[in-house]
């Protein structure tokens, strides 16, 4: 009688532990929104659409250049949101950063392209790099469940546009021909690597499961 008394008891117990876990783990897990939702990819999606757009001159230093204005140029409009909205010292740290980095490059790029005409052989293999990088950051962003935490996501979105740049940098130093891009493309790996992992660093500290 008592061994027929403790089963069911010993039942509910689980069966309430089960209950309690699953709306515990519920509590905890991770909140998304649509991604239509978030500025930080509408302004992404909108500047990859300008960038596919952009006529191509062949030469690689010019259109590197050109590709790399537009590409800063979503980076600053995502820090400055991030700036507006954010609430992390340190996201807001980073974004500032970013803007100054990105806006003295944009000076530099232009004052290249400015001198700098486009001139042959073609190089259509730097082209077809440089958009198939850009197709696989779009994947990577779109590929993020975005939190609607402005800090998180625009340290996670960051990641991966700081990761296209780097490889469109690779492209150029492997197809380049011009010493004053060559520089920029190095320095641009060089602080965006190091940005990476500070970014990496934060959202392994702040992770959101």
């Amino acid at each position: 009688m008592l061994r027929s008394l403790r089963l069911p008891l010993l039942a509910s117990v689980l069966a309430f532990g089960a209950l309690t876990s699953c709306e515990k783990d519920d509590a905890d897990g991770l909140m998304t929104i649509a991604h239509d939702d978030s500025v930080y990819m509408r302004n992404m999606h909108e500047s990859m659409a300008m960038m596919e757009a952009m006529p191509k001159t062949q030469d690689p230093d010019n259109d590197y250049s050109s590709m790399m204005i537009m590409h800063h140029q979503v980076a600053i409009k995502n820090s400055q949101e991030e700036l507006k909205s954010g609430k992390n010292a340190e996201m807001k740290a980073m974004a500032q950063s970013i803007i100054d980095k990105q806006q003295a490059e944009i000076t530099q790029f232009n004052a290249f392209l400015s001198s700098h005409p486009a001139h042959a052989p073609a190089v259509p293999e730097f082209n077809a790099l440089q958009m198939m990088n850009m197709m696989q950051m779009m994947k990577a962003v779109d590929l993020r469940p975005l939190t609607g935490d402005p800090d998180f996501d625009f340290a996670q979105l960051m990641v991966d546009h700081h990761q296209s740049a780097i490889e469109n940098s690779d492209a150029l130093l492997k197809y380049g021909r011009e010493n004053t891009t060559k520089a920029l493309a190095q320095q641009i790996i060089t602080d965006q690597k190091m940005e990476i992992k500070m970014l990496q660093d934060w959202l392994l500290a702040n992770k959101k499961y």
